[in-house]
């Protein structure tokens, strides 16, 4: 939930950066059907039941902790890991695209 809410008040001030140089984040727009503006609302709607997995260790860039969430859109679920980005940078979204895998969510009552 902090989490979240840092994360929000970040790309707010800052902005939310996609890593559209990864093909499958790219490909997953197109498969969708999806528009840029699109991608960035199922971000800001983002909640704590969207939950998945996180924070893991930016094994990468050691930059910031990454967290996961799923969101379902056209009957599709996705896979979506943010993290809050270099201070003073905008937040990033490094991964936008289909779930490769079922995905859980710890915070989801099974009614939902």
């Amino acid at each position: 939930e902090a989490f979240l809410r840092d994360f929000n008040i970040k790309y707010k001030v800052f902005g939310l950066f996609f890593r559209d140089t990864r093909q499958k984040n790219t490909q997953a727009l197109f498969d969708l059907e999806m528009t840029a503006a699109k991608r960035l609302d199922i971000v800001q709607s983002i909640s704590v039941k969207d939950y998945c997995e996180g924070p893991i260790d930016d094994s990468l860039y050691w930059i910031a902790s990454l967290w996961v969430f799923g969101k379902k859109y056209k009957d599709q679920e996705i896979y979506i890991k943010i993290s809050m980005g270099p201070k003073d940078d905008p937040a990033i979204c490094i991964s936008f695209h289909r779930a490769e895998h079922p995905m859980k969510y710890p915070l989801k009552s099974n009614h939902e």
